[in-house]
């Protein structure tokens, strides 16, 4: 495509495109439009190159360098944590001029909290978890530019909407290496849904709706990741491209 597009508009894209599946483009069809049915660019398929924000790494990033897949276990005491399991893969390509390019080798970093939000490895004023590495890990990105990870759906604390972090290293030993931080957020229909089972119903009512997150209002709209219920739990892939320059 001939520059990039942002979630919502390739959303609103694919409205358009559906229309003329199965039919000869109109004449009155915008040129670029044409040369994307012409591709046939699947109506609920997302092109891996989209322009996501960055947002706030919070306070209880930990560089664990922990490299793991499955993240839902403490390395200190093999207990696994418990919720809802949630696989999540990170497709991330970077873009150069037109060129969008699997980006291998990156260092991609997941954290988030329990449950009952509760971070590990961290010290705050409503808990202690200090030693503890559980719901943290990174992964490499393969040649295909992905990172796949297992945990578990996250709970909810105070002041914030549902979210997982992530951060994307290409160096992280030197200081002219890449590095991109963001956030990834749930439809809030899904969140009610799963929050009413166990473990998360013990947290009670009183998370924030998206919407109502001061820092979902900075570009959280293009962070909210669809899911696809599986026979245990949700599965979900993220597409993120990267202007590394």
């Amino acid at each position: 495509m001939e520059r990039d597009l942002s979630r919502r508009e390739l959303l609103a894209l694919m409205g358009a495109t559906a229309v003329l599946v199965g039919s000869e483009p109109e004449p009155s069809v915008p040129r670029w439009l044409r040369r994307l049915w012409v591709r046939k660019t699947a109506a609920t398929a997302l092109p891996p190159c989209i322009v996501r924000p960055e947002q706030t790494e919070g306070p209880y990033f930990v560089d664990e360098r922990l490299n793991r897949s499955d993240i839902r276990s403490d390395p200190s005491d093999g207990l696994v944590k418990e919720g809802l399991p949630l696989q999540l893969a990170l497709r991330i390509h970077e873009i150069r001029g037109q060129a969008c390019t699997p980006l291998q080798g990156a260092m991609v970093d997941f954290w988030h909290c329990d449950a009952v939000g509760v971070y590990a490895d961290v010290r705050d004023r409503f808990f202690d978890t200090r030693g503890k590495k559980f719901l943290r890990g990174y992964q490499v990105t393969d040649a295909s530019g992905t990172v796949r990870f297992l945990t578990i759906f996250p709970g909810w604390y105070p002041i914030r909407a549902v979210h997982i972090h992530f951060k994307i290293r290409t160096s992280p030993e030197s200081r002219r290496g890449y590095e991109f931080t963001s956030q990834i957020y749930f439809d809030d229909a899904l969140t009610d849904r799963i929050h009413t089972q166990a473990p998360y119903a013990a947290k009670g009512q009183g998370r924030l709706r998206n919407r109502q997150d001061g820092i979902f209002q900075h570009g959280g709209e293009e962070l909210v990741l669809p899911l696809i219920q599986q026979p245990q739990g949700y599965a979900g892939t993220f597409d993120i491209g990267l202007r590394m320059t």
